[in-house]
């Protein structure tokens, strides 16, 4: 196992398998020394654990959570490819979507539960730029999705 997988096993989490795509499209993808994952949303065993608005169904504190288990379905998604996540250079960008009721405007702190997950795994790799965006509805009426963009070794 990894330095970056003992770390998750550390923190009491396991990374899952690879979500299998709902859509056309795959996971992730290498390009050069970057991997791209498309947005994952917090599937746990190929379901989703909580569904609806955040600030309506679902509470800030509940996204925040979603939030974390869409970082390691990420996770999960750059291991896909790239077979060890010790190949990890930096986390370069994050992109959270969540789904938010009318007057929600805590979009960042929601978020915040992918950008602390990759501190807590990564350390300072895991350090990125960010967004954090509100939108009306996501895939299968998830509360948030979070799409990830690495640097890896060779």
């Amino acid at each position: 196992m990894s330095a970056v997988e003992d770390r998750i096993a550390e923190l009491g989490l396991t990374l899952p398998g690879v979500a299998a795509p709902v859509a056309a499209y795959i996971p992730a993808v290498r390009t050069g020394p970057y991997v791209y994952t498309s947005g994952q949303v917090p599937l746990v065993e190929g379901k989703l654990p909580l569904t609806g608005k955040v600030g309506a169904e679902v509470t800030a504190d509940e996204a925040k959570d979603l939030a974390r288990t869409c970082a390691l379905n990420a996770l999960a998604a750059v291991k896909s490819v790239v077979g060890d996540l010790d190949r990890i250079v930096r986390v370069v960008k994050v992109v959270g979507f969540v789904a938010s009721a009318p007057d929600f405007t805590g979009q960042p702190g929601v978020v915040n539960g992918a950008s602390e997950l990759l501190g807590e795994v990564l350390g300072e790799k895991g350090v990125h730029a960010r967004s954090a965006v509100g939108v009306a509805v996501l895939p299968l009426d998830a509360p948030v999705e979070v799409e990830i963009q690495v640097e890896v070794e060779g």
